[in-house]
């Protein structure tokens, strides 16, 4: 008879074996996986009064979890989407324990159960070219910080690409000759190569001319020649946004985060006549439906089809006033 794992054991397993040996599993996944066991032994701990290493799978059962994902919500703020990032990484524990603990299927089962919540789907905010040269003109190109940031956020515009692709490149992943191209690691461990338009092949080329800080091969380095981290490019962002705001008045309305300058990439090529398919591939999309976010949000491709339908044939009334005691009947 097999003798039973103990969970803390079996944990270790899952990130060790599971996560990095066999899934590969990428920094960015382990991170946040580490962070949501984290945030759900220290819930147990509080709830059984037992220390995280004396906890059992038994343990964390179905109620528990539950009451775990509605602490996040009630007392972390967290939005329904983090929510469910944190239960798929719940989910996907649990699934390695099916395998490793038989004998608890029961009680996995019930646990893989707990259904996703609800979201809302809000449309995806972009910036208009008047709304992109404003930010763009912000960074002072006569400091090397202002000309780093400048070809950062030109070729994030440009590329779409995410913020930890950005943050990876180094200089040797840009070919700017014939057939320029910026070549990177995306999602799933997949490379792809995204082409560059000749001003930003013009401008990464002087940007490529400045002496290297460290001798560091990093793209866009730190003052020190490290990876510029995301705290610091929303850091930057957020700054020039801000008085970009002010040259620009319709982008007081909207908020300006990496993830906006990736959906701008795909809205500028959306709005030039580029497929569904060439976007999805543009922007290393795992499936061709997820490009279906951008034609949602696209009010100018609605009002073409708007205008291309014969107009109905209604007719505008005349307003008359409902009487006295119909209107008191419909004010109770």
């Amino acid at each position: 008879m097999t003798a039973t794992v103990s969970f803390a054991t079996l944990l270790e397993s899952f990130f060790t074996q599971r996560l990095m040996s066999q899934r590969r599993a990428s920094a960015h996944t382990i991170a946040a996986y580490r962070d949501t066991f984290r945030l759900l032994l220290l819930f147990a701990q509080k709830r059984l009064r037992k220390a995280p290493s004396s906890l059992t799978l038994a343990d964390l059962d179905a109620p528990l979890i539950g009451a775990f994902l509605d602490d996040l919500e009630k007392h972390r703020r967290n939005a329904a989407r983090s929510r469910n990032l944190r239960l798929t990484a719940v989910r996907s524990f649990f699934r390695y324990a099916a395998y490793q603990e038989p004998a608890h299927s029961a009680l996995i089962q019930r646990v893989l159960a707990i259904p996703s919540k609800r979201q809302n789907r809000p449309l995806v905010g972009f910036l208009t070219r008047p709304e992109i040269d404003a930010l763009l003109a912000v960074p002072d190109q006569l400091t090397w910080k202002g000309r780093r940031d400048h070809a950062f956020l030109l070729l994030a515009l440009q590329t779409g690409l995410r913020l930890s692709e950005m943050t990876s490149l180094c200089r040797q992943d840009l070919a700017l000759g014939a057939g320029a191209h910026v070549r990177c690691q995306g999602k799933g461990r997949k490379e792809r190569c995204t082409p560059l338009a000749k001003q930003s092949v013009r401008v990464l080329k002087a940007w490529l001319r400045e002496s290297p800080r460290a001798n560091t091969d990093v793209l866009f380095p730190n003052p020190h020649g490290g990876r510029l981290s995301a705290d610091a490019v929303q850091y930057l962002l957020a700054k020039y946004a801000a008085v970009a705001r002010g040259r620009c008045a319709s982008l007081t309305r909207k908020r300006v985060s990496p993830h906006v300058l990736r959906h701008t990439a795909a809205m500028e090529l959306l709005q030039a006549g580029a497929d569904r398919s060439v976007i999805a591939l543009w922007l290393g999309h795992e499936s061709i439906e997820t490009t279906q976010i951008y034609l949602d949000a696209n009010l100018a491709l609605k009002e073409a089809a708007l205008a291309r339908i014969s107009p109905l044939g209604g007719k505008a009334g005349r307003y008359r006033p409902d009487d006295k005691l119909l209107r008191f009947l419909s004010s109770l």
